[in-house]
């Protein structure tokens, strides 16, 4: 069934103002409204936790920089976003799941720490603006069957479990965020085990890029954009080649993709300075609109002072500060490097992949072909292909 077309940008789902107002309800005397409040979150996010767990497998810096980026997010969303109920129980849960992702991975970590050192081949990096085409670049690579992609659930969940229910947990979490707001595949098409980014990875470090696609939160923006990420990437690095061993895919080259990568480029880079880079470029007007359009979606039910000019006014300097950064760093990058334009991919996605391909120095291989065709061959079908 597709989607219902969306009647303004900034529309609420009957579903959310209805969540929104049971949330608001919910809070009294016997179940107060929880504060967005470091410490309280630390000491909820924490309970059945040791201590240990916090510093296993992360330097002093690490440590030291999720603490102060937790202090700077809570203080930001308290004074700046005007959360509406709903959107105030999201940041909660949000931030409370970010406090124990990481200190079950801490847990994990010091339970096998081998896992954060897991030796990986030089990875495929697709960067460029959200809404440019870096998902269907990504997914098309990830299709290839001599590469890994991420799982959507892997990303959201990146604690591993035995048995792994993440695949059902992230279903049901999909489910009611599509109740809330049911133009979300309209935006981006989900799927529990499908490759997606890695965006959850840099929730959990809580780097600022999901945060500000969902709240008004211009001071963590800031402090966040002019911050150092080695610390974030540091941790999602550790969380990459954790998430390789236990896939039992560490041999094969992973394709990343996030669009705050173009942003965070040389940070990523200094991980893994052997990976091989794939830009996506669309007409800068477009890309704008789309990301308003999708940016004010989420910003619609969880905030009580949406404003469509505002959301515009940010976003364009925050692509532009993004189209910066890249060009700074995709001029410094010596390696393999392809661009792709969105009108090419949508004209001949096959003959613009084989140029991806050529450019990064890789086969495109008949198997490779119709793995991203979405079909298996058969050896007959290979034999014809072959002498076509």
């Amino acid at each position: 069934m597709s989607p219902p077309l969306r009647p303004h940008p900034l529309a609420r789902s009957r579903f959310a103002a209805l969540a929104d107002r049971a949330m608001a309800a919910s809070w009294n005397g016997l179940n107060p409204k929880p504060p967005l409040d470091p410490d309280f979150i630390w000491r909820k996010g924490s309970s059945g936790f040791a201590a240990a767990d916090e510093h296993a497998g992360r330097d002093p810096e690490d440590v030291a920089d999720f603490r102060e980026r937790l202090a700077r997010l809570c203080r930001s969303l308290e004074a700046e976003a005007a959360l509406s109920a709903l959107g105030h129980a999201m940041a909660y849960g949000q931030l409370k799941a970010a406090v124990r992702t990481r200190l079950g991975l801490g847990r994990l970590w010091r339970e096998s720490p081998e896992l954060p050192r897991t030796p990986l081949p030089p990875p495929i990096v697709v960067v460029g603006q959200m809404r440019s085409g870096t998902t269907r670049v990504h997914r098309l690579l990830a299709a290839d069957p001599r590469h890994a992609g991420t799982r959507l659930c892997n990303s959201i969940e990146p604690v591993p479990r035995r048995p792994d229910t993440r695949p059902l947990r992230c279903a049901a979490g999909l489910a009611l965020a599509k109740r809330i707001n049911p133009w979300l595949d309209t935006l981006h098409p989900f799927g529990t085990t499908r490759s997606d980014e890695e965006l959850g990875w840099l929730a959990a470090a809580l780097n600022h890029c999901i945060y500000e696609a969902q709240y008004r939160i211009p001071s963590f923006v800031a402090f966040s954009e002019e911050r150092d990420p080695t610390p974030v990437y540091r941790e999602w690095a550790r969380i990459l080649r954790t998430d390789a061993a236990v896939m039992g895919n560490a041999a094969r080259p992973r394709v990343l993709k996030c669009p705050q990568y173009a942003e965070d480029l040389p940070a990523l880079l200094a991980q893994f300075p052997d990976a091989r880079v794939v830009v996506t470029r669309r007409d800068g007007g477009e890309v704008l609109a789309s990301t308003v359009s999708m940016i004010a979606s989420q910003m619609a039910y969880q905030t009580e002072r949406a404003d469509l000019a505002a959301i515009e006014r940010g976003w364009a300097r925050k692509l532009a500060s993004r189209e910066r950064r890249l060009a700074d760093a995709l001029a410094a990058f010596p390696g393999p490097l392809a661009q792709v334009a969105f009108a090419d991919l949508n004209a001949d996605w096959r003959d613009a992949m084989a140029r991806v391909y050529a450019s990064l120095g890789l086969e495109l291989t008949s198997e490779a072909l119709a793995a991203l065709m979405g079909r298996p061959i058969a050896p007959h079908q290979q034999a014809r292909e072959s002498s076509a």
